[in-house]
């Protein structure tokens, strides 16, 4: 909104300074410290109220070492998050831009699963909460609008290299092989195309196409591409929100996890939708997608502005109401700059949990089931409860993972040109 008042005043009356809104970065800048300052005002008086309704989080007696000292501690602090993300977004951010749309609806709509489920655990006292059906359902139905808007949407572009001999001008292309501008250059086609293209890490020419999946069907199998595209995006959506749901059980490991990842998709916004950077880096130019950096700074500055009060020893849990939504928000921005097949490295805590997860229920049946009793392979899961449960501190643990979590982003960084 900002962003549009500056503009006009800049462009109908020369208003000093609000030529600087035209910029990405400035706007990216003013997110992060609005959506910081919003969480740190916000979190003081949401801790204050919950405390005063003496609304608390019920903890089992896992048997883990200080866990019944987080009795009692206020939940739901996920709205502090959505609020830190939602509010700086519609500030400065262009709203008519259809990935702003789409991660806008994303953050509302998984924001109100996980708050349904809080409600109900916290204010009907049903531990139970909302349904896992209904969740899941939640979940799949978000995966089914963001993967047709992607699929079917005609603003959904990307730009293609082409290869011409003609002259090229300076501000179409990053570097022109020969001084005279008459020798053949890569550059990126004027004409936008539709594509199921995405990108696949560590080989040389990065990209894949996911109409290759059905290409054995024969001529024109490609209009039918959505068949295979549509279900990926339902099943990466809910997964990895489901991984930061898991993660989301020692103080700040979920968020301090989301915040490193959210840096690490800016990043990969910004150069696919710079077409000098994509150009230089290689990589596939995708418009208007820059203009993701400002949501991205918000959710970064939300999560940081969060841990103030999440940190060992939490003051106030997220709940369901954060961690489901920031799962989803981070594999559907992965999703929109194309970088889905990359969610293994940077998601990695989030998929190390998931897993955890899977291989000690799945172990346990399967052993119950041949020799009558149960076995587990970890102490306990998800795997940071593990450690826990091993005897290593809460605060060693979230740390130590913490680090892990840098080194993977680092790593994603590194395949822009690692091939």
């Amino acid at each position: 909104m900002l962003y549009y008042l500056f503009i006009y005043l800049h462009k109908a009356f020369s208003f000093p300074g609000a030529g600087v809104f035209q910029y990405i970065s400035f706007r990216a800048a003013a997110a992060l410290i609005t959506s910081l300052f919003i969480s740190m005002i916000i979190g003081k008086r949401l801790i204050y109220y919950l405390r005063k309704k003496q609304v608390g989080e019920t903890v089992r007696d896992l048997g883990l070492h200080g866990q019944q000292e987080k009795q009692g501690t206020p939940t739901m602090g996920g709205l502090i998050i959505l609020a830190a993300i939602l509010v700086p977004t519609l500030l400065f951010a262009k709203l008519n831009n259809i990935y702003i749309v789409i991660v806008l609806v994303s953050t509302i709509w998984l924001g109100l699963i996980g708050f349904l489920d809080d409600y109900i655990k916290v204010f009907r006292k049903d531990k139970k909460g909302l349904p896992g059906r209904v969740k899941v359902m939640g979940q799949i139905g978000l995966g089914l609008l963001v993967g047709c808007t992607m699929y079917f949407n005609d603003s959904i572009v990307i730009k293609e290299r082409a290869v011409r001999s003609a002259y090229v001008s300076s501000t179409e292309i990053f570097n022109v092989e020969g001084s005279s501008g008459q020798e053949k250059t890569k550059i990126f086609s004027k004409v936008p195309i539709k594509s199921t293209k995405t990108t696949i890490p560590f080989v040389k020419n990065n990209e894949f196409d996911y109409s290759s999946l059905i290409s054995w069907m024969g001529k024109g199998a490609a209009k039918w591409t959505w068949l295979i595209f549509i279900p990926i995006v339902i099943f990466i959506i809910t997964s990895v929100s489901n991984g930061a749901n898991l993660t989301d059980g020692l103080d700040g490991l979920a968020t301090g996890t989301s915040a490193i990842i959210g840096v690490t998709l800016g990043v990969l916004a910004y150069v696919s939708g710079n077409s000098v950077f994509a150009d230089y880096l290689n990589i596939m130019y995708i418009p208007n997608t820059g203009e993701l950096a400002i949501y991205v700074s918000a959710f970064v500055g939300a999560c940081i502005g969060f841990m103030w009060y999440n940190s060992y020893p939490a003051q106030i849990f997220m709940g369901d109401t954060g961690s489901l939504a920031l799962g989803g928000i981070i594999a559907v921005f992965a999703i929109m700059i194309r970088k889905e097949i990359l969610i293994p490295i940077f998601c990695g805590i989030f998929l190390i949990e998931n897993l955890s997860v899977v291989m000690q229920v799945s172990w346990f049946k399967y052993t119950k089931r041949k020799f009558g009793e149960g076995r587990r392979i970890f102490l306990m899961a998800p795997l940071h409860h593990h450690f826990q449960k091993a005897g290593y501190h809460e605060s060693k643990i979230v740390m130590r993972f913490l680090i892990v979590g840098i080194m993977l982003a680092v790593l994603t960084i590194v395949t822009l040109k690692l091939r």
